[in-house]
């Protein structure tokens, strides 16, 4: 029998000889992940369960980074829970304030996820790590107390549509780009419970990062979750920087079932940007170019990691912020922050007139720093732009790469990149 490697992924954490797309399966998880807007409540239906102790401490990651520094009453006594949780099972994956980084880069960074391993995560955007060759997706809260408990979760195993990108990208674009335009072009919906498995060779050229942004918005197409084959580049990747990953490489075989086979030429594909309220409202930058802006946000996990702030930086360099418009900069993770201070970034953004904060999912969900009035305009590398996704239900959000964000904070509107 032939398979996709989401399928192979799948049937290697179960029992089963075969699996076919539409089974359900009870499959063993290698990594379980909270935050601290989901947690919580994985953390109440936990304890109402009567269990006394987690499946395993170090298979468990709980990250407090959507409104930490906690903004309010509220959340800091979200993110105390999280920590009672953690000192009370000794789970040793639990990163509190000065280790803390939004948990889709953090993760990948410090070494916790690769190749071949089955993820689950109370948070939709954990198919970020698909670009690893794993099989990662989101859950409720109640599937990740259950998760915690026993170490496993059911699943139906997903169809698979193969996206296949062929040329070389043009300047200014990369996996954003690429990402958005897919998801404009099959709509919100459009791989609903499916895998998203992209290949050819412009996904072969695609460094790490850009392919982490391309797989944390297949949850925008419907998808169950977003996949990459892993190469040499993945290698390189798991095993620099002192991270420790083993990993099982798997790939599909030749013959393997697909429900659909989409081509793209990239070559055709300029910078997107996505228009308020659905991602999939997406077009090429020249669309958008007399729409005003009052905040450019750079950061979150689709686009806060180091190559993100460095595109960011080389547009900004020299220039400034158009006094109409707030530039909010945010590093992905703590190791980010000091990487950009290191290599004269943060400087960059300073003298331009941006703002440069700490690691935090911030306004990406309306959470804190940098929360949108009505009326206000926004442009952001974030990955939602749903109707009061960053504040005001008046407000709007305009999606797009690092390079259109930061050239529009210079020009006070959207615009292309060479316009800065």
């Amino acid at each position: 029998m032939t398979y996709t490697i989401t399928e192979k992924i799948l049937r290697a954490h179960t029992d089963k000889k075969s699996i076919a797309p539409g089974d359900f399966i009870y499959a063993k998880i290698d990594l379980a992940l909270g935050n601290d807007i989901t947690a919580p409540i994985a953390i109440q239906e936990f304890e109402a369960t009567g269990a006394k102790k987690v499946f395993n401490k170090r298979k468990i990651a709980l990250v407090p980074d959507h409104f930490t520094p906690a903004k309010d009453r509220k959340s800091a006594e979200q993110a105390k829970i999280l920590q009672g949780f953690a000192r009370k099972h000794k789970i040793v994956n639990y990163f509190e304030i000065g280790r803390v980084g939004v948990e889709h880069a953090l993760l990948p960074e410090i070494g916790l996820v690769g190749p071949g391993d089955l993820i689950i995560g109370a948070d939709s955007h954990t198919c970020t790590y698909g670009a690893l060759g794993a099989f990662s997706t989101g859950i409720g809260s109640t599937d990740l107390a259950a998760g915690f408990i026993t170490g496993c979760v059911w699943l139906k195993v997903p169809e698979t549509i193969k996206f296949i990108y062929s040329g070389k990208l043009k300047k200014w674009v990369g996996g954003k780009d690429l990402v958005l335009h897919t998801i404009g072009d099959i709509g919100v919906d459009g791989a609903l419970y499916m895998a998203m498995e992209f290949t050819g060779e412009a996904i072969r050229a695609l460094s790490m990062d850009d392919r982490f942004a391309m797989c944390n918005m297949a949850i925008e197409a419907g998808g169950k979750s977003g996949i990459i084959e892993p190469d040499e580049v993945t290698r390189k990747y798991i095993r620099s920087e002192g991270r420790k990953v083993k990993g099982v490489f798997y790939k599909s075989d030749e013959g393997a079932r697909y429900c659909k086979t989409i081509e793209y030429d990239v070559n055709k594909i300029e910078p997107q940007v996505s228009a308020p309220h659905l991602p999939s409202n997406s077009g090429p930058v020249s669309k958008f170019r007399k729409i005003n802006i009052d905040q450019s946000v750079i950061g979150s996990c689709t686009n806060g990691r180091i190559s993100d702030l460095r595109i960011a930086a080389k547009i900004l360099k020299g220039k400034k912020v158009n006094s109409r418009v707030r530039l909010v900069i945010i590093p992905a993770t703590q190791k980010i922050y000091s990487q950009a201070i290191k290599e004269g970034l943060a400087d960059i953004f300073l003298n331009a007139g941006g703002v440069f904060s700490t690691p935090s999912c911030g306004p990406c969900l309306g959470g804190h720093l940098g929360i949108l009035a009505s009326g206000e305009k926004a442009i952001a590398t974030t990955n939602r732009n749903f109707r009061g996704r960053m504040g005001h239900p008046d407000s709007e959000v305009y999606l797009s790469n690092p390079a259109v964000a930061a050239a529009s904070a210079i020009k006070g509107r959207i615009a292309h990149p060479e316009e800065a």
